[in-house]
């Protein structure tokens, strides 16, 4: 049976050669930890740990390359900024499309009586207008955290004019960027970023287990680490190193990982950005006007594809999601996601909760060919 891979938005395959290239690399050549020892593979780990900072700095804007700290992931990146920099008092917005990343933290912040937050309902395409966020903020609203594009219907959100409100009014501001770190270009200053969170495994191209958090904001002692360990510095000191990156980077760090992930990001340098884009897009659209021509399946959101990621959700009529997943991948050898998506406020304010969607999310090694050939299984299941 031919398989075709149609859930990059969780992770993106297959990996460009010279990303599992730059993972073999380290076991070859390294083999070691950066910042454990003055020898010469210690010094050469702790380079291409540097590189990488440096590379990420540079494709993200962000103005320090010390400022960008390596995570396992990019939830665990928005947790850092979320225990970090909130205290008893303060107030959140956020959306009410977020992913469980930000919504399972925030409440238990809630429920643990340290913060409040807001969640401004997204419109029925998945947008959230900027004047509904405006009109959520209060006088102890201390940050925004918004996902940069939904993880269900691929929705882009106006990051760069809810930045400006939160420019205007003093205010952090935080962005998910795990659907469109690698398609979309993000530049922290245009976007007036505080903190931007991404992960590896998605559109950056690079390995499962490592993301990270760029940093750019004026008293970096806001942001208070909520790990504490080795970091390979100061280790005279029972108290966390204060200059970043150790201040947030403690234990061992993943250096594989991130060697692989450093590859993700010149994979993308190469072939370009916009080239990417393009390419996801035209498969979103080619795959699009093969649904529409099918009247028993229903898209949601997806009107507007300038202000899309290559990610769209449907149902077909009377049949459950599960069980359309699971003959396209038993049948056909195509793989998707059904259910919830890890996102149920998203689901519930486009009225799928809580049976959720099959999530079709496509990527630069897909094909049009492949898209095809799946409107052909849609069309046989939908008539059997």
């Amino acid at each position: 049976m031919r398989q075709v891979y149609f859930d990059n938005a969780a992770t993106s395959h297959p990996k460009p050669p010279t990303v599992v290239q730059a993972i073999n690399e380290y076991f070859n050549t390294i083999g070691v930890s950066p910042g454990r020892g003055g020898y010469r593979l210690g010094l050469e780990a702790g380079r291409k740990l540097l590189a990488a900072r440096e590379v990420i700095a540079d494709f993200f804007n962000c103005p320090d390359p010390a400022k960008v700290v390596f995570t396992m992931n990019i939830t665990y990146a928005i947790n850092f900024v979320l225990r970090g920099v909130l205290k008893k008092g303060d107030h959140v917005v956020t959306s009410s499309i977020e992913h469980n990343s930000v919504a399972r933290p925030l409440e238990a912040l809630k429920k643990s009586g340290i913060i409040d937050y807001t969640t401004v309902k997204a419109d029925g395409d998945g947008f959230i207008n900027p004047d509904k966020i405006r009109k959520a903020l209060k006088t102890n609203t201390k940050l925004i955290v918004l996902n940069h594009a939904s993880n269900v219907f691929g929705s882009l959100q106006p990051a760069e004019e809810i930045g400006g409100i939160a420019g205007d009014h003093g205010l952090l501001y935080l962005l998910d960027t795990a659907q469109t770190a690698g398609s979309i270009p993000i530049d922290m200053k245009r976007l007036n970023l505080s903190f931007l969170a991404f992960t590896g495994h998605k559109g950056l191209f690079g390995p499962p287990g490592v993301g990270g958090l760029c940093i750019d904001m004026d008293d970096e002692t806001v942001l208070e680490p909520f790990i504490l360990g080795g970091t390979g510095s100061k280790s005279h000191l029972l108290e966390q190193p204060e200059a970043f990156p150790d201040r947030l980077e403690s234990g061992t760090p993943n250096t594989p990982g991130i060697m692989g992930l450093t590859a993700g990001f010149e994979f993308i340098k190469r072939t370009g950005l916009e080239k990417i884009r393009q390419h996801e897009m035209d498969l979103l659209k080619h795959f699009i006007a093969g649904c529409n021509d099918l009247s028993e399946i229903e898209i949601y959101g997806a009107r507007d594809l300038s202000r899309q990621t290559p990610c769209v959700s449907l149902n077909i009529k009377n049949m459950d999601g599960g069980q359309l997943s699971f003959i396209l991948d038993q049948v056909y050898g195509i793989m998707t996601r059904s259910g919830l998506h890890c996102a149920p406020w998203a689901h519930e304010t486009m009225g799928t909760f809580p049976g959720g969607t099959v999530r079709f999310s496509f990527g630069w090694f897909n094909t049009h060919e492949e898209i095809n050939y799946t409107l052909t299984a849609l069309k046989e299941i939908i008539n059997d």
